[in-house]
C-alpha cells in the first residue's frame, strides 16, 4: 500500500470506509424509498465519497454538483466561495447535501441558508467526517455522518492538502 511520507498515520482504512458507508447508504434508502431526492455533491471534497454513497443507496434518486470553498492550506479562510448560479433547482425536492467533512461549520451553515432560500421540501446533510470540537456555529449538526474525529488535517479518499492526496484509497492524518 502507497503511504506517502506526509502521512503520518492511517486514521480510517479502506475497508473501515467501506463499511461506514454501506451502512450510511442503507439508512438513506429507508429514510428516501419512494421520495426519488436530489443528492449534490459538495465538490471537490467530497466527489470519492459522494460516488461510493450513491451506488450503496438502493433507490432511484438524482445528482446533482456544487463548488463551494473555504480552505486556503490547513486553514479555513473564513469566507465561504460559492457561485448561486450554478445552483441546481432543488424547489419542491427532497435533497441531500453530500459533503466530506464538518469542521468550523461555516461552509455548510452558508449553504444551508442559500439551499433553503430556493424552497426545497426537505434539506439533509450527509457527511463522512464530522469535527465537533472545531465548530464555531452554534449548534450546527449533519444530519448523517460516517465518523466523529479529533482536530487532525486529514487526507485522502477526496480530501486534500493543496489539491494532493486526494486519490489515497483510505483516511491519513498529514504532517506538514
Amino acid at each position: 500500500m502507497y503511504v506517502p511520507e506526509k502521512i503520518e498515520k492511517i486514521l480510517f482504512t479502506e475497508e473501515r470506509l467501506k463499511e461506514k458507508v454501506s451502512l450510511l447508504g442503507d439508512d438513506l434508502t429507508t429514510e428516501y424509498s419512494g421520495k426519488n431526492p436530489l443528492f449534490i455533491c459538495i465538490l471537490k471534497g467530497a466527489v470519492v465519497f459522494f460516488s461510493d454513497l450513491i451506488r450503496e443507496v438502493k433507490c432511484p434518486l438524482e445528482i446533482g454538483f456544487f463548488r463551494a470553498a473555504s480552505y486556503v492550506g490547513t486553514n479555513s479562510s473564513g469566507k465561504v466561495d460559492v457561485d448561486e448560479s450554478t445552483l441546481p433547482d432543488i424547489k419542491g425536492r427532497d435533497v441531500v447535501l453530500v459533503e466530506d467533512i464538518v469542521d468550523t461549520a461555516r461552509t455548510l451553515s452558508a449553504l444551508k441558508e442559500i439551499f433553503l432560500r430556493h424552497e426545497p421540501k426537505s434539506l439533509k446533510i450527509a457527511c463522512l467526517l464530522d469535527k465537533p470540537s472545531r465548530r464555531e456555529v452554534n449548534g450546527f449538526k449533519a444530519d448523517y455522518r460516517c465518523f466523529e474525529i479529533e482536530d487532525l488535517f486529514v487526507v485522502g479518499y477526496g480530501l486534500d492538502y493543496e489539491q494532493q492526496f486526494r486519490n489515497l484509497p483510505y483516511i491519513g492524518v498529514y504532517k506538514p
